[in-house]
């Protein structure tokens, strides 16, 4: 069949771009025991590509609000509060050029670990916990242009109220919270939680904030208009990762040692059901659509997708050693 110019230019485009570049939606995945980044195809379980992060290893990642750039801190060989090494960059990755295009350089070893967008501002939040800050960076220039002091050791994890007003970061060690004030750029507050937490989400309301006891079988619930901690909520064994749900209904908790993820009512601040996973879950994300939650299963080298309608696992990748970090990229 005779084609016209156009439509043939059109059709040898199309076989100049590679399928892995397409705009689709892309699982981020950090591979710790590979000390890199995979990047699957949430539609078929199958990567698209594994990208090396430099000579270290990272434990976090997140994705542009256009979906088209992966953040992933090097945070170092070590584990929270354990003896190792410091990392001190951040690998910036083209999600279309499948490639590191730069790197952030904190100057000296801060272990920096998990990154998050401002929801208002644009700006790139990474906590870096042997500073006790969260390094405030310009992902335009990937120059650092300020911190805000946690007033904490092992700041570990951060998360930021849907009007970008408020910041609370999970301080392990010392088993408590820190909440901060983002345009003012200081800590408000410290909340004591228990000996050791860890891992922080915020439900969508901007209510409650959550972090997981590593003391007891619990969950603690701050309410966020008083400072306060509100509840416990009684878990089947420490929990770890979690992830309020869009519709603002449910919070997903990860449960390791029991190989399950919890799902919590958040009206009634109680735990409804219990998802059996692989081994070792330890963050939970939701697809844009809000249809499937994605959990790491870092001893079983899995992600596995579940179906949030029926509660079934329909969706199990296959990937590198130790994935821990996870987020959704949905190119825009």
């Amino acid at each position: 069949m005779k084609m016209t110019g156009m439509v043939c230019v059109s059709a040898l485009l199309s076989l100049m771009v590679p399928a892995s570049l397409a705009q689709q939606s892309q699982l981020l995945v950090v591979q710790k025991g590979d000390k890199n980044l995979g990047i699957y195809d949430p539609s078929t379980d199958t990567i698209v590509t594994q990208i090396p992060v430099g000579g270290n290893t990272g434990h976090e990642v997140t994705a542009s609000p256009d979906g088209k750039t992966a953040y992933v801190p090097i945070y170092g060989d070590s584990g929270v509060g354990q003896p190792g090494s410091d990392g001190s960059s951040m690998a910036v990755i083209s999600l279309t050029a499948q490639k590191v295009t730069g790197t952030v350089d904190f100057g000296h070893g801060v272990r920096p670990h998990q990154p998050v967008f401002g929801p208002k501002d644009g700006l790139l939040y990474v906590t870096t916990e042997l500073d006790q800050t969260v390094t405030v960076i310009d992902p335009k220039t990937l120059k650092i242009v300020g911190t805000i002091p946690t007033g904490q050791a092992e700041s570990h994890m951060l998360a930021i109220s849907h009007d970008g007003k408020f910041g609370y970061t999970a301080n392990v060690g010392p088993g408590s919270v820190s909440v901060l004030d983002m345009d003012a750029r200081k800590m408000i507050k410290v909340i004591t939680v228990s000996g050791k937490t860890q891992r922080i989400s915020i439900s969508m309301d901007d209510r409650y904030v959550f972090t997981s006891d590593q003391t007891k079988p619990q969950l603690a619930v701050i309410e966020t208009a008083t400072g306060l901690l509100k509840k416990w909520v009684n878990l089947e064994g420490l929990g770890y990762g979690s992830v309020a749900t869009p519709d603002g209904k449910l919070l997903l908790v990860a449960i390791p040692s029991k190989h399950a993820v919890a799902v919590i009512d958040l009206k009634s601040l109680k735990v409804i059901k219990s998802v059996g996973v692989a081994s070792d879950p330890q963050e939970v994300v939701i697809s844009a659509d809000g249809h499937t939650a994605w959990v790491s299963c870092q001893s079983a080298n899995e992600v596995l997708g579940i179906d949030m309608a029926g509660w079934n696992i329909t969706d199990a990748i296959q990937t590198g050693k130790t994935p821990d970090g996870l987020a959704w990229a949905e190119p825009k």
